[in-house]
């Protein structure tokens, strides 16, 4: 692996992004990490290491702040070649329960925190005419379940742009993938995810059942980060990675049934579908 590339990964004081931080500096990469309590993001990481780990307090939802941060990179590493969205978090509740507030909160930190980051770090990749970007989405952003509307829809967001964004960017030889995990013990269902669990209105059976499902299986779910992160920095090196990539068996299922699902519909319905154009 080349591992002269320097990465710059978000959110990476804990979770997936603490994870791969670790693996790649493990791995001889340079690395800038950014999270909103640099002290933490220190204690967590554990190297301190200013050859090779930039760790940066970023607020992704500041642009001056995104550019800043960008700035340092340079200044410290001269470049980057791989670009890591990994800030965000969960939430799961009915629609009528979640406030207004959160709802934007999480559409924040989810969706256009990457955007930010892409918009500051964009100019940089075109002028090397290289790079490469990993969005990190959510199986929920294509399969969806009870309970997990907003969450789900800034996923799906997420998944658009990234599919998009690649278009844009193929004739700069830079590439994207936004990464679609299923449950990976990352902790992820923290107190932010969790404050709608409890639905106080009548009804609403399938979304309670699965809030329970999931939180009866924190801490045991099947996917493993520090495969994903090996995973990562294979990516990194492939010629042609993926536009999406699911990751785990249940990632894989649910996606499958989907595609199968649509197929059948889009079959059933084509007449419909067609009929609405101008008849020739």
């Amino acid at each position: 692996m080349n591992t002269s590339k320097v990465w710059y990964v978000t959110g990476a004081s804990q979770g997936l992004g603490l994870i791969l931080v670790k693996k790649l500096l493990a791995s001889g990469y340079r690395v800038a990490a950014t999270s909103r309590n640099v002290q933490k993001l220190k204690e967590a990481v554990g190297v301190i290491d200013a050859d090779r780990f930039l760790p940066l307090v970023v607020d992704l939802n500041n642009l001056d702040c995104i550019d800043e941060s960008v700035q340092q990179t340079l200044q410290v590493f001269g470049r980057i070649d791989v670009v890591v969205n990994n800030a965000g978090y969960g939430m799961t509740g009915t629609v009528e329960e979640i406030a207004e507030q959160d709802i934007r909160k999480i559409f924040d930190v989810n969706v256009f925190a990457a955007v930010n980051v892409v918009k500051k770090i964009l100019p940089l990749l075109r002028e090397q005419r290289s790079g490469y970007i990993i969005n990190i989405g959510s199986v929920a952003g294509f399969v969806g379940a009870p309970g997990w509307a907003i969450y789900s829809a800034t996923k799906a967001a997420l998944a658009a742009f990234s599919e998009v964004l690649a278009l844009d960017l193929k004739e700069f030889g830079i590439h994207v993938t936004v990464v679609e995990p299923s449950g990976f013990r990352t902790g992820f269902l923290t107190h932010d995810s969790l404050a709608y669990t409890e639905s106080k209105i009548d009804g609403y059976q399938a979304v309670k059942d699965t809030a329970k499902r999931y939180l009866d299986g924190n801490g045991i779910q099947p996917g493993d980060p520090e495969k994903a992160s090996e995973i990562f920095m294979e990516l990194a090196e492939s010629s042609q990675p993926p536009l999406h990539l699911y990751l785990g068996q249940d990632a894989y299922n649910r996606v499958a049934g989907k595609l199968k699902t649509m197929t059948d519909s889009l079959e059933e319905w084509k007449t419909v579908s067609i009929s609405a154009d101008y008849t020739k």
